[in-house]
């Protein structure tokens, strides 16, 4: 006997040193949700429930970049065009990035505004692109407005767990401040469209940070012929895209005995949030501008309160057709070509569909997505297994199928392949400067401390609104900063975070917000002042 495991020991180590080193390989694509949009006259924002999900069972590394569903808001294009690239938007959403530092496998939130060809980009108040603050190529684009939010740096948490849950969300323009013929001291106008990220959430609701104009028209100082074609000033086109984007989930490949290529991917999930499949996205809903901003702008001229409830009649829900496509495919890391990308038979598994005429979400064929255990997370796995065939002259293009074959995935150094979290990762801590505009005028009380359910434990303070560093950045006077401080204190006393304020969902659950990003303002700085995030880490 003692010679039979032997033998077998040697036959099992030859067949390993055989078999071919699996390579380093990447998933990547679209997911795109058709849906009919309105005409351009709904160019007041938007509003859409999307489910908030872990894709991955752990956090894979930080190559790792993938978003949830979620859109792209570009202003409306005057006529005739001009020429050139002028790309400039509001997109980000729920996911996970590159610069992610303290990521989980509960996805976070970002705004993702886009400055002129991303030449800056703000993700929430205080971060943006990059890390220098010598150079804040977007990390002063936004204000914070909730006094019963902070935003962390690293995005806006989801409570740890978040599974198939809706998360509520839109973006609607406020006139916090006044239009300008001068930006930064140039003859070019700068819009006065705050756009306010207004959420619903099962733990708050309401309006929690926004876009300053400035960060659109700034750009327009070095080119005044763009001046007026960006967000500040121009109506939003509902004719939005609606997609998940996914830039890398990792992958391994090899080569098959019989000339096919094999590869496996981390096991990817969807959310078994619906009696039949997953529920994706709800209620995508394009807004005249009057929606909110007619009442909020007679109220600051001294009519009466505006109720902060976003007109649902001034709205039009998107009708779902209940088709979509898929672009997801594999590519094969250094030196790879895009003839070398392949798509997945995402047909063989996936049947998209719509679950009523406002609601988007998948079916999945039992054959190959493994349903959610009984005592398991509400969650479907798609297949991590996949077979590429040999190409032959005059066949159809190829595509990625699906299979079960794990002695294959063994014999080629697949089964092995682990995709877990890293054990080295060591987030830099995020730290705002102390000096200039974070100390001058300076916070009002501080600092206090909360800690995440990311791990990070977050340091912050509380600022009178008006002297918040992103204000204080954002080309306006110390008059105009004097009457925006005055708006939003009217805001603060009158719209409360129990009521609603965006249409809620017909169906779903809701997703909620990490409960240590619920703060309360000081005694004394009830009306007025914020919290901004002065440094993020793991301490």
């Amino acid at each position: 006997m003692r010679h039979l495991h032997l033998a077998a020991a040697r036959a099992a180590l030859a067949l390993c040193l055989a078999a071919p080193t699996a390579r380093a390989q990447y998933l990547h694509g679209y997911l795109g949700v058709p849906n009919e949009a309105p005409g351009l006259e709904f160019g007041g924002g938007y509003s859409m429930y999307v489910a908030a999900w872990p894709l991955l069972e752990e956090w894979p590394g930080s190559r790792f970049q993938t978003g949830l569903f979620g859109t792209w808001m570009h202003a409306q294009k005057p006529e005739p065009a001009p020429e050139g690239e002028l790309y400039s938007d509001i997109e980000g959403g729920l996911g996970w990035w590159r610069d992610t530092r303290f990521a989980t496998a509960t996805p976070k939130f970002i705004m993702g505004g886009v400055g002129l060809n991303f030449a800056a980009w703000a993700n929430g108040p205080g971060a943006g692109k990059g890390r220098d603050w010598d150079r804040p190529q977007g990390k002063y684009g936004i204000a914070q407005l909730s006094p019963w939010v902070v935003w962390p740096p690293d995005g806006l948490n989801l409570a740890q767990g978040t599974c198939g849950e809706l998360f509520g969300y839109g973006y609607l323009p406020l006139p916090l401040t006044e239009p300008k013929d001068v930006t930064a001291g140039h003859d070019v106008p700068t819009g006065n469209q705050c756009w306010t990220l207004f959420l619903a959430t099962a733990n708050f609701k309401g309006p929690v940070a926004f876009f300053t104009p400035y960060f659109f028209s700034r750009h327009t100082v070095e080119r005044p012929d763009l001046a007026g074609l960006f967000l500040d000033a121009r109506p939003a086109d509902p004719r939005r895209a609606l997609q998940m984007e996914t830039q890398y989930v990792p992958a391994a490949l090899a080569s098959g005995a019989a000339g096919e290529t094999w590869a496996r991917c981390a096991p990817t999930r969807f959310p078994a949030n619906a009696p039949d499949g997953s529920l994706l996205v709800h209620a995508i809903t394009s807004y005249r501008r009057a929606a909110l901003w007619d009442a909020v702008r007679a109220w600051f001229d001294g009519g009466a309160p505006a109720s902060g409830r976003v007109d649902p009649d001034a709205g039009h829900v998107h009708r779902i057709p209940g088709h979509g496509w898929s672009t997801w495919q594999f590519a094969p890391e250094g030196g790879a070509t895009r003839a070398d990308e392949r798509e997945l038979d995402w047909a063989a598994f996936a049947a998209p569909c719509a679950l009523d005429a406002a609601t988007f979400g998948y079916r999945w064929d039992a054959a190959w997505v493994t349903a959610p255990a009984e005592a398991g997370p509400r969650l479907f796995t798609l297949p991590d297994t996949y077979a590429l065939p040999p190409a032959r002259e005059g066949a159809a293009a190829l595509r990625w199928a699906p299979r079960a074959a794990p002695e294959t995935l063994a014999a080629r150094g697949l089964a092995q392949v682990a995709f877990g979290r890293p054990r080295d990762h060591r987030p830099e801590p995020y730290v705002t400067p102390d000096d200039g505009c974070w100390a001058t005028p300076g916070p009002a009380a501080g600092p206090f401390r909360a800690v995440l359910g990311d791990g990070s434990t977050i340091t912050y303070c509380w600022y009178r609104f008006a002297d918040q560093p992103a204000l204080l950045n954002a080309d306006l006077g110390d008059a105009e900063r004097e009457e925006l401080q005055r708006r939003v204190e009217l805001l603060h006393r009158a719209w409360t975070r129990e009521r609603e304020y965006l249409p809620p969902p017909a169906r779903g659950a809701l997703a909620s917000l990490d409960p240590a990003l619920l703060v309360e303002p000081p005694a004394g700085l009830e009306v007025g002042y914020v919290p901004i995030c002065t440094r993020q880490g793991r301490d």
